[in-house]
């Protein structure tokens, strides 16, 4: 509680420096108006002074004596001025320096705090890290004002204000942070805490990306792509995502990263309370801090391989090598070291050892560059499925490195790596695709890699914080980092956004925009492939939700679920409208055939799909048998009219106590 108030009174005071620096620059352009204006008159007087003087050709020789005279009595009004300001001068000198030092305090807080955040693992050490920036915020530092906006937009250490993050992102905007202009963009387009509206959104999405955001490039880049809100585009969409997948590869080492997990709230929800979930906070963060080589838990992780290296583990000794080629605290770089471990490995036939190998030929490390060796080397490794040889393999044929430039070789090697997700491979299939190299051009193909290159961005660990914000019930928290991915682009993030919205748990957003925005991330995830989306938007259209009853397009698109994606609810919901005429015409037989066509589909479905076989056959035999030819009175027993609305719930009832009978007597 002490940390919550505390950044609460250091919010009110950034609030009052915005202002009194807002009030501040509106003073100071005052005076540079007012002074202006002031030359302009004085001009303007000495302009008149000089006609005048002209015009009084008599006394022109006098008007220069005089002249000569002011001039000398100006002079020396001027030193004595000058005498007069010289302490005024070394004020103003010592006031810059005042200026400069407290700039450089500031500048050096937000400095820190990056350095607390990077080394953090617990909670306690990142609110440390965020108390140094709301000291840094509270100078003026503009970044850490990012980061307390951060903080306030996505609820760090239950600290969601969306109201006072709004205020900061504003006043950011206005002194050209693309980082405000995105936050604002996104806000805009979900009504959250803004107005909703879609044609502001992308402004400031426009200006963001002009000013350098990856978010942004990546969101315009999935609108132009999907056509949302704007004409679909594909160029322009493949001109945002190279952008955005240019940066990324840049960044990414040229070995496996550690994949974030996206869990799918949907399918986890038995799991989310469960010990034996995959995802565990501590875990990942220890093997990111071991990717990043900042923890002192490096060395913990040196010592376990050179234990199991004397073991005669293949695997540690290829590890150890890698950490001496790439160096660390642990273990400092070392080509001579690398090579020895990496050679250990190879001669047990290890895939990683021999691409290791490969890798100190290739860029001369340790050893004189040797393509050929390192051809051979990254070839074994690639033999055994290694999927950073097999990239290394494609990237020698593409650049024409030691060997003959082969793009059908290049392509081939480049796809193998990319089937086990190898982030460089996308990228220079990509690459391939959108320049016509090697392959028919193909800009859909080539907007559809760079996006899977895009969502590897640093971007993606909110997928992390977002679903143990949920699991810790801080549900607006989770819904609002889900809703920015999905944004973004992510299909993931859009089916667990809609699904957090139609649980009616969140307060971001108001009532009556809740099932309407659900119906809207359905629609992209379903658009993306997920199945189980497109079973939502039958529903939605089926029961009314966010949109009006129509039965015509939930009927279509359970089809689409049934044909394209096997879906056995979405067999069962069709098959359901096909024995009551349910916006498509009635068919009896269709609706048996979907029924089995479920319970094949899926085991779960083998209950309810029995039921609704013995309904179905029930009623049909009492319509063929019972009320053949008796019109009169079948109108007057209609089901319905007699049993009300829910008829064929009593028939199930019914059909299930006949069952338990008939059971009971066959025991007997």
């Amino acid at each position: 509680m002490k940390l919550l108030n505390w950044l609460i009174e250091i919010l009110i005071i950034l609030g009052i420096t915005i202002k009194s620096v807002e009030a501040e620059k509106h003073t100071k352009r005052q005076k540079e108006t007012n002074v202006t204006t002031q030359v302009s008159v004085n001009e303007d007087k000495q302009f008149v002074s000089h006609m005048l003087e002209q015009k009084k050709s008599g006394e022109v020789i006098n008007a220069r004596e005089n002249l000569l005279e002011r001039k000398k009595q100006h002079k020396l009004k001027i030193q004595g001025i000058e005498n007069r300001d010289l302490p005024k001068r070394n004020t103003n000198h010592l006031k810059e320096q005042v200026k400069k030092n407290f700039t450089d305090e500031r500048d050096e807080l937000f400095k820190m705090g990056i350095k607390i955040l990077q080394k953090s693992k617990s909670q306690k050490q990142k609110a440390e890290a965020y108390m140094v920036f709301a000291k840094a915020a509270d100078m003026g530092n503009l970044k850490a004002m990012e980061k307390m906006a951060d903080a306030l937009l996505f609820g760090n250490f239950g600290l969601q204000n969306i109201t006072a993050a709004i205020q900061l992102y504003e006043f950011l905007a206005k002194e050209g942070s693309y980082k405000a202009q995105n936050a604002l963009g996104f806000l805009s387009s979900y009504g959250i805490g803004m107005e909703y509206d879609q044609a502001k959104a992308l402004i400031y999405y426009t200006f963001g990306s002009a000013g350098g955001s990856m978010m942004s490039q990546m969101i315009l880049g999935y609108r132009y792509l999907s056509g949302i809100n704007v004409l679909q585009d594909c160029e322009t969409a493949l001109n945002h995502y190279k952008k955005v997948a240019d940066y990324i590869a840049d960044k990414l080492e040229k070995n496996e990263g550690i994949p974030v997990e996206k869990v799918r709230l949907t399918e986890r929800l038995e799991n989310l309370s469960s010990n034996n979930e995959i995802l565990d906070w501590d875990i990942y963060q220890y093997y990111k801090f071991l990717a990043e080589r900042g923890d002192v838990q490096i060395q913990k992780a040196l010592y376990y391989f050179l234990k199991a290296a004397k073991a005669g583990s293949a695997n540690a000794m290829a590890f150890i090598g890698k950490m001496y080629l790439e160096g660390n605290a642990a273990a400092p770089q070392n080509n001579a070291t690398a090579f020895k471990y990496f050679s250990m490995a190879a001669n047990k036939g290890n895939a990683i050892g021999l691409h290791g190998l490969g890798l100190l030929h290739f860029y001369g490390k340790g050893v004189p560059v040797n393509y050929a060796e390192a051809l051979k080397y990254f070839q074994k490794a690639a033999e055994k499925g290694w999927p950073n040889a097999q990239f290394q393999l494609g990237f020698m044929y593409y650049s024409g490195s030691g060997v003959w430039k082969d793009y059908k070789l290049a392509f081939k090697y480049f796809y193998l790596a990319s089937q086990s997700g190898q982030p460089l491979a996308i990228y220079y299939l990509a690459e391939m695709y959108a320049t016509g190299t090697g392959v028919s051009r193909s800009c859909t193909t080539a907007v559809e890699l760079y996006k899977g290159v895009c969502e590897l961005g640093h971007w993606a660990d909110k997928f992390l914080t977002a679903y143990f914000a949920y699991k810790d019930g801080d549900i607006d928290s989770s819904l609002v980092q889900y809703a920015l991915l999905a944004e973004m682009g992510y299909e993931v993030a859009q089916s667990n956004s809609a699904f957090i919205l139609e649980s009616k748990r969140a307060n971001v957003l108001q009532k009556e925009k809740i099932y309407p925005m659900a119906l809207l991330l359905w629609n992209r995830a379903a658009v993306q492939g997920n199945a189980f989306a497109r079973v939502k938007i039958g529903d939605y259209h089926y029961y009314g939700y966010g949109t009006k009853k129509d039965y015509q397009t939930a009927a279509s698109h359970y089809s689409i679920a049934a044909d394209k994606y096997h879906n056995a609810q979405a067999m069962f919901n069709l098959a359901y409208m096909y024995e009551h005429g349910l916006g498509i015409a009635k068919d009896i037989h269709l609706a048996r055939r979907l029924y089995n066509m479920a319970a094949q589909t899926s085991p779960d479905a083998h209950v309810p799909v029995f039921l609704a076989l013995m309904k179905l056959e029930t009623m049909h035999l009492l319509r063929d048998i019972l009320f053949f030819n008796f019109t009169t009175i079948w109108k007057w027993m209609t089901l319905e009219s007699t049993l009300g609305p829910y008829w064929d719930l009593f028939m199930i009832g019914l059909i299930i106590a006949m069952l338990i009978f008939l059971l009971k007597n066959h025991h007997r």
